[in-house]
């Protein structure tokens, strides 16, 4: 299922075979959360600009349209007309993040939906029974986003009722996967790995969830307000407590540079909204770092957002025109910009594992990084 084609240091260049698809790692899955990229991308220009995997969110598609409406019209791949891998969180970070109110109990979590203030309870059973029916390719385990930062005595405690609440998320998933009417019944498993900034309690968690044997293995509970340098340090400590045999997921990360360093630790997957969420902001990513297209200088600028790249805004339009749909507030500016990050996140990936292939990632890393920091 998943085989590693070339090492280079820590750094893993390796195919993930899925019943949607084989996965070429490593990978940026592309941000949808309620089953759509925001900025009117759709799936046609997914497929334009290399993307090989969509996120879909597991809490939003509960609670909008109802995850059953989604089984009804044939999972979420037919529902949005994508054949390619989707990969959904669990909803746990959104319950953490969204409810205001929330009771944290070992059967799962009783909150309030952010929609509607309805009463909702999610534990592990839930959690895989909502991503069953959105039958998406993998499926995350449900688990305790950790506030950062927090005591060691609840840090411990969360930890080990995620593990807990991971064996049930797995004997759950498969029997899911046994029903007759179960839309994918090869929905695969990932587990979470947790424990905020404390090492020891991090690699103690990983060796704990490598013992169940699972389809493959995410870090969580970064990126939430602690340095990229404790996160690099988590990551050293943590990845080597992992099977190496299977894929590893950094959740929510990140920028350019964060992706490169973790790639060169061992990281196969990873997500984040920033190429979106930016792009709608007029932040557009190149090579030489980010550029923020309100900037007065490119009024009147008549190239691409960047020379020589192949993304559907740079083939066709000048840094002035996108400036001023962005500014007008017309959606195509927004979409325009999107894509160019999106693009531009997804061919960082190809040039990742080409770097890899050529046993040369050391190098590349260095040099990306430094022109990332050297503007235009």
């Amino acid at each position: 299922m998943y085989k590693i084609i070339k090492k280079c240091g820590r750094a893993k260049r390796a195919e993930f075979h899925t019943v949607h698809g084989t996965i070429q790692t490593p990978v940026f899955m592309n941000v949808g959360t309620a089953a759509a990229i925001k900025g009117a991308v759709s799936t046609e220009d997914l497929e334009r600009i290399g993307t090989q995997v969509e996120l879909s969110n597991t809490y939003h598609l509960h609670v909008r349209p109802g995850d059953k409406i989604v089984k009804q019209m044939g999972g979420l791949h037919k529902f949005m007309v994508w054949d390619k891998p989707i990969l959904t969180d669990s909803g746990g970070f959104q319950v953490f993040s969204l409810a205001g109110l929330r009771k944290i109990k070992e059967e799962g979590v009783h909150f309030h939906s952010h929609v509607d203030g309805a009463k909702i309870f999610m534990g592990p059973e839930e959690s895989m029974q909502i991503q069953s029916n959105l039958a998406s390719t993998i499926a995350m385990a449900f688990d305790e986003c950790i506030p950062n930062p927090s005591t060691r005595e609840y840090v411990e405690r969360s930890v080990d009722r995620t593990t807990r609440w991971l064996v049930r998320c797995k004997n759950e998933m498969a029997r899911l996967n046994s029903l007759p009417d179960t839309i994918n019944q090869h929905q695969l498993l990932f587990g979470i790995n947790q424990g905020g900034t404390y090492d020891d309690i991090r690699m103690r968690h990983a060796d704990a969830i490598s013992e169940l044997d699972l389809d493959g293995y995410a870090v969580g509970g970064l990126a939430v307000g602690e340095s990229h340098e404790e996160m690099y340090r988590i990551l050293d400590c943590t990845v080597p407590h992992l099977p190496e045999n299977k894929p590893t997921y950094l959740m929510g990360v990140g920028t350019p540079a964060n992706i490169l360093e973790a790639v060169d630790r061992g990281i196969d997957f990873f997500d984040c909204v920033y190429p979106s969420r930016n792009g709608r902001h007029g932040h557009v990513y190149t090579k030489h770092g980010k550029l923020n297209l309100f900037n007065a200088k490119y009024e009147t600028d008549l190239r691409p957002i960047e020379e020589g790249c192949g993304c559907p805004a740079c083939r066709r339009y000048s840094r002035a025109y996108i400036r001023h749909l962005l500014k007008a507030r017309e959606m195509l500016g927004m979409r325009l910009a999107v894509l160019h990050n999106l693009y531009y996140y997804n061919h960082l990936m190809e040039d990742i594992r080409l770097a890899i292939e050529e046993d040369r990632y050391s190098s590349f890393k260095e040099e990306t990084l430094y022109q990332l920091t050297q503007g235009e």
